[in-house]
């Protein structure tokens, strides 16, 4: 059991697929963080966790739907050796992106 009795989610590898950012660079995603439904600071937590297990150069996908949280990523890139690349916003949810440096 997790925190307050959900069960623990996993940093999980995506199915390698191509995406296409808003700037139009097509990049890699190999792993995806599914934080859907979780808050501060869980989804920093699991980023830093997958970015630390990540090579140089893999393409991390983080999915929130938690405001607060989807602003606290990209700040936090610099102390996990990563760059974020861009910030998608979906239905319900965005979608983070950020490399490993």
């Amino acid at each position: 059991m997790g925190l307050f009795g959900k069960k623990k989610k996993e940093a999980a590898p995506a199915q390698i697929r191509e995406v296409v950012l808003e700037d139009g660079q097509t990049v890699t995603v190999v792993q995806s963080v599914d934080c859907l439904g979780d808050s501060c600071p869980r989804p920093q937590l699991m980023t830093k966790k997958a970015a630390k297990g990540a090579a140089l150069g893999d393409v991390i996908e983080i999915v929130i739907d938690n405001p607060s949280s989807m602003e606290a990523i990209p700040p936090m890139c610099h102390e996990i050796d990563c760059t974020h690349l861009a910030t998608l916003k979906g239905d319900r949810c965005w979608q983070v992106y950020i490399r490993k440096d």
